[in-house]
Parts: C-alpha cells; structure tokens; sequence
C-alpha cells in the first residue's frame, strides 16, 4: 500500500523553491532511480513514479498552489500519481532531459532511441472499496478478491521477427536536410520484442490466464470520499514478461445513519425538550467507537454548539484529529394536553419565561467566528 510523501521532500526542495531548482532535483532524482539503470528493482521504479508525480505537480504553478493550500487529501483531479505510466512520463517530461527519438534518458544511457527494449509495464486495476466512519477513524486492514491477469504456465515466447526483438522500428529517411530517424514500437508485438511460442488452451495471446487473488488491504486512518490508494505491483502482469501493474483503490464512504463528516470534523444533530434545556440534563450521544455522555447547562439556547476535542477523524498526513461538534435544537412540541396548557398558561406571566437576551449570549455567527478562529 502507497501513502503519500510530501512532494517537495520527494524532490528534495524547499517550499520556496524557484522552478529552476524544482527542474534541476527532478532532472537528479529521475537519473538516479530511472529503470534502465536499476533493472529489476521496483523499489526504484516506485521512486521514479513518484518524482514523476511530484515534478507534475510542483511544475505547474496552479497545481503547485492547490497543492500548497490543501495537500494530498483535496488534490483534485489533477494528481494522477501511480496511476502514471513509464510511456506517459518519458513522453510528458522528456523535454527537460533533453532526448530525443525513444527515451529521453537515452543520451544518458547510449540508447540511441532504437537499440534497446524497453519494459513493459501491465496495465492497472480498478475496485472501489467501502468504508465505514468508525474503520476510516482508526484504519482498517481488509480483505478484497481481485480477479487478475497472470503470466501462464507452460507458455514458451520467441523473438519477434519483425522487429528483431526490439519492440521498435527504427525508420531513415532522407530529406534535403540529412537522414532523418524516426522509432515507433513495433505493431506485430506491441513492443514486447516477444511473440508467443507455444500455449496451453485457455490462455489468451498474450500468455495471460485469469485467476483470482484475496489481498489484503491496509487502509491508512483519515482516508476520505474520492481518495484514491495504490498497491504496487498488484495489477495485471505484463505480457510477455515485465512489470506488474498497479492495484488503484478508490475510497467510498458509508454515509453513517447518525454522523456527519466535515473535513476531519464529525456533527451530530442533538434534539432536546425545552424542559432540558431550560433546567439542564446530561445526555448520551453517538460517538466513534461508542457514546459519548454529555451535560447540558441549564439555560441552553437552540442553536449552542457543543465540542468533544480530538473525537473527530484522523488526519491522514498526521496533523492529530478532529472535533466532534453537537448542534443543539430545542423541539417544542405540537400537541398538548389541557392540563399541560394549562400549566404553561400559568408560567406565561412568570418574567422568566419571557424574551430577555442575555448580552452575555453570544449569537450563531458569533460562535461559528470564535470556533474556526
């Protein structure tokens, strides 16, 4: 399971970082951890998607201040992360390399944009998974049935002849301005460099069979609606050979029958008599994890917000926990009985019973300024 690194920590800058300096930690992080240089080590490629994700954002300026003001939990739709592949990063990011041709880093590697293979990666999963307020509070570890595309026994590959095993064409033309070379990945085997051989009945032309997997799944407190979650290696596998790809878990929220969510706020709706609120009583009230027992101060106004400090959600990047908040609403009730009213009528004239702000009462408007500071 992925958890988001703060970006500039992943790159390896400050906060006030010029976009030079942002170019220049990528261009670093990006050679070190590049696979043609750690082949075989998903530790590094993971780093390299995630440079790749932190230069996307950090090099945009109005992602870069999205990203400033609310982070990883409210990123929007414009932090793809590992959902990133290695043909969408060698295509959106060559430029500050300076390649050409295949692989931008191929001047760093003496690729020369045709002579080498370059790994495939599987393609990704999707599932949606269901939360609950009280597992999103604490995190929960679960258990999920993935249904993926795996390599087959018994399947033998030979090289593609087209390409000579490759996986790319290499095509020269000349023009009044010299030759001219141009690489695209070779259509008789999608750039795998491989065709298969042989294969057992029930496996498809790529040499995948599907099979069912159970997975556990770790789910970090604090996740929220939309949210979306990666478990490396745990998509389809490549044809032919090469790296797996990626689980992409996208966070759901059960809409709980007594709380609401507000950021990492929880909000419950409190309905008293005004018997209570007039001489005060103590109450239970839902809470994660159980109840909570309350007290209600004699003389308490319809619309007084109560607050448990730290009952609220985890935050996901650390920053402690949220505040569960009761709205207070005193019920009058609808129907009396004559001796009721006739109680009430003999407290009517009671100066007590009447309209008398109290200028120590602070109003709603008041209250919300003074709670969110």
């Amino acid at each position: 399971m992925s958890t988001k690194r703060d970006y500039y920590e992943i790159l390896g800058v400050g906060k006030n970082a010029t976009q030079e300096e942002i170019k220049k930690a990528y261009r670093k992080v990006a050679i070190q951890f590049h696979p043609d240089k750690n082949q075989g080590d998903h530790t590094a490629e993971e780093k390299f998607k995630e440079a790749a994700e932190a230069y996307e954002i950090l090099s945009n300026q109005e992602k870069r201040a999205q990203y400033d003001r609310f982070g990883h939990s409210k990123g929007g739709g414009g932090f793809r992360g590992h959902d990133m592949n290695m043909e969408d990063i060698f295509s959106q990011f060559g430029d500050i390399f300076g390649g050409g041709g295949g692989s931008p880093f191929d001047s760093f590697f003496g690729g020369g944009g045709g002579g080498r293979t370059r790994q495939r990666k599987g393609s990704n999963l999707r599932i949606k998974l269901k939360l609950s307020l009280e597992e999103i509070s604490g995190g929960v570890e679960k258990k999920i049935k993935v249904n993926r595309l795996v390599r087959a026994e018994g399947v033998t590959f030979k090289n593609c002849a087209t390409c000579g095993g490759t996986g790319q064409l290499r095509k020269v033309v000349n023009t009044m301005l010299g030759q001219m070379v141009s690489t695209t990945t070779c259509s008789a085997c999608n750039g795998a460099g491989q065709l298969i051989d042989k294969r057992p009945p029930g496996v498809d032309n790529s040499g995948l069979v599907s099979k069912e997997d159970m997975l556990t799944v770790k789910i970090p407190a604090g996740v929220s609606e939309g949210m979306q979650l990666s478990m490396s290696g745990k998509g389809n596998e490549a044809p032919g050979g090469g790296i797996p790809g990626d689980l992409l878990i996208l966070i759901e929220e059960i809409e709980d029958k007594d709380l609401k969510r507000d950021g990492n706020n929880l909000v419950y709706d409190l309905h008293i008599s005004f018997i209570d609120a007039a001489i005060g009583t103590q109450v239970e009230v839902p809470s994660i994890g159980g109840k909570a027992r309350i007290k209600i101060e004699p003389g308490t106004q319809s619309g007084k917000i109560l607050r448990l400090r730290g009952k609220g959600l985890k935050d996901i990047n650390g920053y402690g926990a949220g505040d569960q908040l009761i709205y207070i609403n005193v019920w009058t009730p609808k129907k009396l009985s004559s001796e009721e009213k006739a109680k009430l009528e003999s407290l009517k004239s009671s100066p007590n019973f009447q309209p008398q702000p109290d200028a120590s009462e602070k109003g709603f408007f008041e209250r919300m300024k003074e709670y969110f500071g």
